[in-house]
């Protein structure tokens, strides 16, 4: 029997996961993470901090002598955006920036300027933002000119694990996808935008294909994680790329709206089709020739588990809490009778691209209750999550039905509102192993495992599909109209 593992580099820990010939996980462990937040706004970790955890949880996976597996090849996934930063010698220069990091606008507004919104569009197909990793190159340069001095390399985090297992530098186009260097349309990197910034060409590392091998396992790599040394290692993908490829949203067509702490929004094309105001992302997939536009709310499943422990503490305890306000929830009728919840805790990237966007509950009287501001909160996250879909459909991508995954697939309550605020029917998918998965997938095909990432898709199992309510989502209709007129109303107020 073959053996594949998938290694996903996360915010909060690393996940290791081995599948067998079928798709089917055999084993997993995790190693948690620690995060670092010098100054309010920041983000950060150390590298070598990821490359311990994730020996650790290869160990505990793969396991030890006799009863180790065999793994015949392995996959990387990892948080999109983060910085590394290595000297001549792959030495980390300083601790990595983190996607969720937030001290760049200067350098966002500073990269707007100097390219322009029209150049940026034509040359990455993304918007200048906070979080991707072009501008902590520049804050770097601007900041701890001393540390940029010494800059040879910039890695992603599922890299740096590459280059610990493999001792080679190189990444793949999903991830690069998201750096704000890539030349998304064509899949290479944008000599243009380099040179507009005064960055040297060698600064990134050789790109390839998400299922190409990349590399394989060192000896110094073997003897720190139990893998046979000769391994192959494929190029893998960003988190987002392979939690879609984890549930199957691999071919144009499909569509999956996920809720973590942030939600997403992941609909494949065969085309780089990008939004006019960039208002979602488009990224390459981790599919040869394939790309997808992106929506994402920096607060989903955040939102809410930020309202249950504020606002709910005497159930926060409970394990069966979302239950209980899911319940309380399902008694209050569509529109919380006139109250909204707008879910920028964090600010927001769909479709507001705005750092400093903040969270309201709006239109509170004497009549309100919990239970009405608890649906006020499921409804905001429902109402954000349409606004990327409104944007998908906006480009020409047809939505038929919507996979979900997460939070949002977890109780009877929330499919049905979502089913009933898009206007979709949504299909839950039976697969809690996310990237991790995804990443063992693409190694599995990367070797032969399966045909392509169409047929390794097969294994996905998805539950019936829940249809929406005429009637409901026709009543949505105008709570949601004012949900998207309060965003701008606010934000003209506070400035």
């Amino acid at each position: 029997m073959a053996f594949f593992l998938g290694v996903d580099v996360g915010t909060s820990n690393v996940k290791a996961l081995v599948v067998d010939g079928r798709g089917r996980a055999v084993a997993r462990a995790s190693e948690p993470l620690a995060l670092r937040t010098p100054h309010p706004g920041w983000a950060e970790q150390d590298p070598n901090a990821w490359w311990k955890a994730a020996a650790r949880a290869i160990q505990r996976a793969v396991g030890r002598g006799r009863a180790a597996r065999k793994i015949d090849a392995v996959g990387l996934s990892g948080q999109m955006h983060s910085s590394v930063f290595l000297d001549a010698k792959n030495k980390v220069i300083r601790p990595a920036l983190l996607w969720c990091d937030g001290r760049t606008s200067a350098e966002c507004r500073q990269i707007t300027e100097r390219v322009g919104e029209e150049n940026l569009r034509d040359w990455v197909s993304n918007p200048a933002l906070e979080g991707f990793t072009l501008p902590k190159v520049l804050w770097l340069r601007n900041h701890e000119p001393e540390a940029f001095r010494r800059l040879a390399k910039v890695l992603l985090p599922k890299d740096y694990i590459r280059w610990q297992l493999t001792g080679g530098l190189a990444t793949d186009f999903s991830d690069a996808a998201g750096t704000l260097m890539l030349d998304v349309a064509h899949r290479r990197w944008s000599r243009e935008i380099l040179d507009a910034l005064d960055l040297p060409q060698d600064l990134v590392p050789e790109v390839g294909e998400s299922t190409a091998v990349l590399g394989t396992i060192s000896a110094a790599a073997a003897r720190a994680t139990g893998l046979a040394a000769g391994t192959p290692v494929v190029g893998g993908g960003a988190d987002n790329a392979c939690g879609a490829v984890g549930v199957g949203a691999v071919a144009p067509g499909a569509v999956v709206a996920s809720w973590g702490t942030s939600g997403t929004v992941v609909c494949p094309t065969d085309a780089p089709k990008v939004d006019p105001q960039m208002r979602a992302h488009t990224f390459c997939h981790a599919a040869p020739d394939t790309w997808y536009v992106m929506g994402v709310m920096l607060t989903a499943g955040g939102a809410f588990a930020w309202y249950r422990q504020q606002l709910a503490p005497e159930l926060a305890r409970k394990k069966d809490a979302d239950i209980l306000l899911n319940k309380e929830a399902a008694k209050v009728p569509i529109g919380a009778q006139g109250l909204t919840f707008l879910p920028y805790l964090q600010g927001e990237r769909t479709p507001h691209r705005d750092a400093e966007a903040r969270a309201a509950f709006v239109g509170l009287s004497l009549a309100h209750t919990r239970a009405h501001l608890t649906r006020a909160v499921l409804e905001g996250i429902c109402f954000g999550l349409r606004d990327s879909l409104e944007i998908i459909a906006s480009l020409g991508m047809d939505v038929r039905d919507v996979m979900i995954t997460g939070g949002g697939a977890s109780a009877p309550f929330v499919r049905q509102l979502q089913a009933d605020v898009y206007g979709k029917p949504v299909v839950p998918v039976d697969q809690a192993e996310g990237p991790a998965l995804g990443a063992a997938l693409l190694a599995a095909v990367g070797v032969g495992g399966f045909r392509d990432l169409t047929a390794a898709a097969e294994i996905v199992k998805r539950r019936p599909p829940v249809a929406p309510r005429p009637a409901a989502h026709a009543a949505y209709e105008e709570p949601y109209r004012r949900f998207r007129a309060l965003y701008p109303a606010l934000r003209a107020a506070a400035r």
